[in-house]
């Protein structure tokens, strides 16, 4: 049992002593700070107070951790689980300040785009909540379901906000709870009945070959600048199409490095923190765009690529300007506003024209634009041929500016669009899962966290209890609660479980 005495250490710089609650447990000590001081005076040689209205409010202290502490079984705990235990009382936490510490560890992380989302969600809510101190009390589920009805009116911040700050909640929970030992600091958790909506659905920015065409044999518009828009419009937009699509900030980001033997080999900016082959992939520069290679080539003795650095500071800048100049252009060709390209036109048109017209099956055309397509452990593992995405980047190229060729559009899918409608989980959807055997619920689970079927199967087969004989199937009923889907799974202990 742990043992508690009101005590003094050193003298403050003032002469007073901060008095403190001294934790000896296991013959380890510990502190608890008070808000008492004392004089030197009211300090005997042997480090007692005499103060006694200090003592009184130290003895009620000592009396309510000695009564809390023994309606628990403590004796493996730490001195430090100690302190944390008595001293929780019933006091609110702020998620406000949690949130940002959450924040400054994804910065810390180099996770800055997803950072900058998480940023964006948390002061949404606090405005929404009137203040930039939210308290884990205010968050019950009436009221975080009324904050996600402001957001109704947005196309992709309805579901991006909530489920940023789900995590951060699930962060806290996680490092603030001690299941083991009973200690719960966060003891209420308002997110499963809580509804997210899906974002809506982005309409698909795929153009034809054919406007593809018009667009780069389309004249810039007149301009005073040595460096108009327009044509950097035009030349990124070159760049994304015949690179397989590859993304602005990855082009903004190359090195010199990243660039031998005629290839281009990268890690994807935005999934590279979140693939453990770190989303590489190496794209050979056909000689279409070889012009703009050395056209954009950066000056000898800098590290980048290309010089776009010296022109904008960060990489959104840079997508920000090429979009702008990819508008003016299609402006310039008389195109109405609402049909104005941008950036990302060009990769969904090279993914479509892929399937579409070149005759690539969905997961040809997944791993040439570096989507995992579900294989991100096997990528891992395997030194991968990346041959197949430059034949393929190839004919898309082929077919686009060196043929006449009319396209199929209208048959494909989208680049985004899954081939099937199979039951999918992600880590940041809540999931609310069951496992049946002969027809009774004998575990639940309702978390988040869960990349695969499989591993909410294994959270609930942890709790079957061992009484089920071998040879027994169990049914795992089991829902993406933001989705509103819902499958069945079945497995027989001894093989499945």
């Amino acid at each position: 049992m742990a043992t508690f005495k009101a005590v003094v250490r050193t003298p403050r710089k003032d002469g007073f002593y901060q008095v403190y609650i001294r934790v000896v447990h296991n013959t380890k000590p510990g502190y608890i700070k008070t808000d008492k001081i004392v004089t030197k005076q009211t300090v005997d040689k042997h480090g007692n107070i005499n103060d006694p209205f200090v003592s009184e409010y130290c003895a009620r202290m000592i009396l309510r951790y000695a009564d809390r502490l023994n309606r628990k079984d403590c004796a493996k705990w730490t001195v430090r689980q100690i302190i944390e235990y008595v001293t929780q009382d019933d006091e609110d936490i702020c998620f406000s300040d949690y949130a940002w510490l959450y924040i400054d560890r994804m910065v810390d992380r180099g996770q800055l785009r997803n950072a900058k989302n998480y940023k964006l969600a948390l002061q949404h809510m606090e405005r929404y909540y009137g203040t930039t101190k939210i308290m884990f009390g205010q968050l019950t589920a009436p009221q975080v379901n009324r904050w996600i009805v402001e957001l109704e009116h947005t196309r992709r911040a309805k579901e991006m906000y909530p489920v940023c700050m789900r995590q951060v909640f699930r962060g806290v929970m996680d490092e603030y709870n001690d299941y083991d030992n009973g200690i719960i600091r966060i003891k209420t958790n308002p997110w499963g009945k809580v509804k997210i909506p899906q974002a809506d659905r982005a309409e698909k920015k795929a153009i034809s070959p054919e406007e593809c065409r018009a667009f780069f044999a389309a004249p810039l518009p007149e301009s005073r600048m040595v460096d108009p828009l327009p044509e950097l419009g035009r030349d990124v937009a070159m760049m994304v199409l015949c690179l397989a699509g590859m993304n602005t900030i990855d082009i903004y980001e190359l090195r010199k490095e990243d660039y031998h033997e005629g290839k281009i080999c990268y890690r994807r900016a935005k999934t590279r923190k979140a693939r453990n082959d770190e989303a590489y992939i190496e794209m050979r520069v056909e000689p279409v765009i070889m012009p703009l290679i050395e056209k954009y080539g950066a000056e000898a003795g800098e590290e980048y690529l290309l010089n776009f650095h010296k022109r904008f500071s960060t990489a959104d800048s840079f997508n920000a300007n090429v979009n702008t100049g990819i508008k003016q252009l299609c402006k310039s060709m008389g195109m109405p506003k609402e049909q104005w390209y941008s950036a990302y036109t060009f990769r969904h048109t090279w993914g479509t024209v892929a399937q579409n017209d070149c005759g690539a099956t969905i997961a040809e055309v997944a791993f040439a634009m570096n989507h995992s397509h579900g294989y991100t452990v096997t990528r891992g593992y395997l030194r991968i041929d990346f041959t197949p995405a430059w034949e393929l980047n190839a004919k898309v190229i082929d077919f686009i500016f060196f043929s006449t060729a009319k396209s199929k559009q209208g048959l494909a899918r989208g680049v985004d669009e899954p081939a099937d409608k199979l039951f999918r989980l992600t880590e940041r959807v809540m999931v609310y899962a069951r496992a049946y055997f002969r027809r009774e619920v004998l575990a639940e689970v309702s978390d988040i966290g869960f990349g695969t079927v499989d591993e909410v199967i294994a959270r609930l087969a942890g709790q079957l209890p061992d009484t089920i004989p071998a040879g027994c199937a169990v049914q795992f009923r089991i829902k993406n609660v933001d989705a509103d889907r819902e499958a069945v799974y079945e497995r027989t202990k001894g093989k499945g479980f």
